[in-house]
């Protein structure tokens, strides 16, 4: 089952330097659930200066419950860098 996540970061002044302090566990995280299929697309969300604001990922898992395990560990949580989480499932489009 496919699960859309939409996060947004602070909007404190220290929001940027959190996300920037564990950017790289969070890709390696990333790199690591591309390799299982769990991880199917994902990005940074820009303001209208370019600066990142928050995140999109589309995830495979059984079920809400094992995405939410994963969940426990990612680093934009652990980190406090992600303030608001939506999460919604979701129907990648394939041709």
């Amino acid at each position: 089952m496919e699960f859309l996540l939409i996060a947004y970061d602070g909007n404190d002044a220290e929001a940027l330097n959190r996300r920037m302090k564990v950017r790289e566990n969070h890709l390696a995280n990333v790199d690591a659930l591309k390799k299982t299929g769990e991880f199917h697309l994902g990005g940074a969300i820009l303001d209208d200066n370019g600066k990142m604001i928050g995140s999109m990922i589309v995830y495979e898992y059984p079920n809400r419950a094992a995405l939410d395990q994963m969940l426990k560990e990612e680093p934009y949580i652990t980190g406090g860098v992600w303030k608001t989480i939506e999460i919604r499932p979701f129907r990648l489009a394939r041709h």
